[in-house]
């Protein structure tokens, strides 16, 4: 009975503490304030959906002319089999190759085919058919996109009644697509866009709410009371960090109730690494605040740190793609981190055994911002 009584006596001077005291005054204000709790739910979700839907790299109807001076049927068959995908969309057919070259010059077709007149004869001798393309580069990623599908399909091009001249290629290749067989792009832009929400929401609501306690001088009259520095900032940050976590649900569910996304790892395991990178987005508004006078000078400097995060993140563009010292670099980055994990735990179902380096990363990371936040908070305090 005494273990029992002890810790019935330590919880009744814990509710007495001036630490639950604060902490009660900090969650009786956010329930009060509609703005946080709006600006908690509503601005994820339309980011969320908006980023998931809009970030897709493929390509489709990519507008096609077509010049076929060959006009038998294996020249219409090649025709079939670029259109037949939805990526090209064959809507022009100029008499030459000139006004075809101009169509392609005023942007008025992204891509551009000749086909010969003797097309259909070296087919038929099993010699290459040699086929001109026009594409316009100015958009670099539909242009290497809308290039690599004209050489795939010219390559796997074998018209009927072509004979025995027409041999197949000498190697194929049995190709399975591991983790995400259906290649959804929304598969990997979520992920990332569930970080890259979280990184913004987090530090841009800790830093405005500690900025606007400083503004209307209630942190100064908090420090006349006998309750430490460590206590003040701690009541402030833990509702935060609740609600927060809410925001990491809410994007869970929604990215598989609208988007299909798989969750194949440890539900707590997850929720544990989020929480972490939470107290990681909570040190970075911390320390915002410590350095901005108002909440216009917090969001215009978040602008400055959250898009390079974002940018050297994986979100949107794979690391394996940047210069070598910029996949350096991103390994300081938080964000990179988290994202992996996340992708990590809901495609692969990994644990944390093949995610410990990231998550210790994020550990020292949390400390690290965490300490010097609020160290110099309570400076400022003082």
């Amino acid at each position: 009975m005494r273990p029992l009584a002890a810790m019935r006596g330590w919880g009744r001077r814990l509710r007495a503490s001036r630490f639950m005291a604060l902490l009660r005054k900090e969650i009786q204000q956010i329930l009060r304030d509609r703005q946080l709790l709006k600006l908690l739910i509503i601005p994820p979700t339309i980011q969320l959906l908006i980023y998931g839907f809009a970030l897709n790299p493929d390509v489709h109807f990519l507008r096609l002319g077509i010049v076929d001076y060959a006009q038998v049927s294996s020249s219409r068959e090649l025709v079939s089999a670029l259109t037949e995908n939805r990526v090209f969309l064959a809507v022009s057919h100029p008499r030459s190759e000139q006004d075809l070259a101009r169509q392609v010059e005023r942007g008025e077709l992204t891509a551009g085919l000749v086909i010969p007149p003797d097309f259909r004869r070296r087919i038929a001798e099993g010699r290459p058919a040699d086929v001109q393309v026009f594409i316009d580069g100015v958009d670099a990623n539909s242009a290497g996109i809308a290039n690599g599908y004209i050489q795939q399909m010219l390559r796997r091009f074998r018209p009927t009644g072509a004979g025995t001249a027409a041999r197949p290629p000498p190697v194929t290749a049995a190709v399975s697509f591991l983790y995400n067989p259906g290649l959804r792009s929304s598969w990997f832009f979520v992920p990332g866009v569930m970080g890259l929400v979280l990184t913004l929401i987090a530090s841009l609501v800790s830093a405005v709410a500690l900025v606007r306690e400083k503004d209307t001088g209630t942190l100064e009259q908090l420090l006349m009371t006998p309750a430490s520095a460590w206590e003040i900032l701690l009541a402030k940050i833990l509702p935060l960090f609740v609600l927060l976590q809410g925001d990491v649900v809410l994007a869970l569910l929604l990215g598989r109730t609208v988007f299909g996304l798989p969750f194949r790892g440890n539900l707590l395991l997850f929720l544990l690494l989020s929480g972490l990178y939470l107290f990681v987005g909570i040190g970075i508004g911390t320390l915002l605040a410590t350095v901005c006078r108002s909440q216009q000078q917090v969001l215009l400097t978040a602008f400055f740190i959250n898009v390079p995060m974002v940018q050297t993140s994986g979100a949107i563009a794979p690391i394996d793609s940047m210069p070598a010292f910029f996949q350096a670099v991103s390994l300081l980055n938080p964000l990179r981190h988290y994202i992996a994990i996340v992708r990590g735990m809901l495609l692969k179902g990994v644990g944390l055994e093949a995610l410990w380096p990231h998550a210790l990363a994020l550990v020292v990371m949390a400390v690290a911002l965490m300490a010097f936040s609020v160290s110099r908070f309570r400076s400022q305090l003082s």
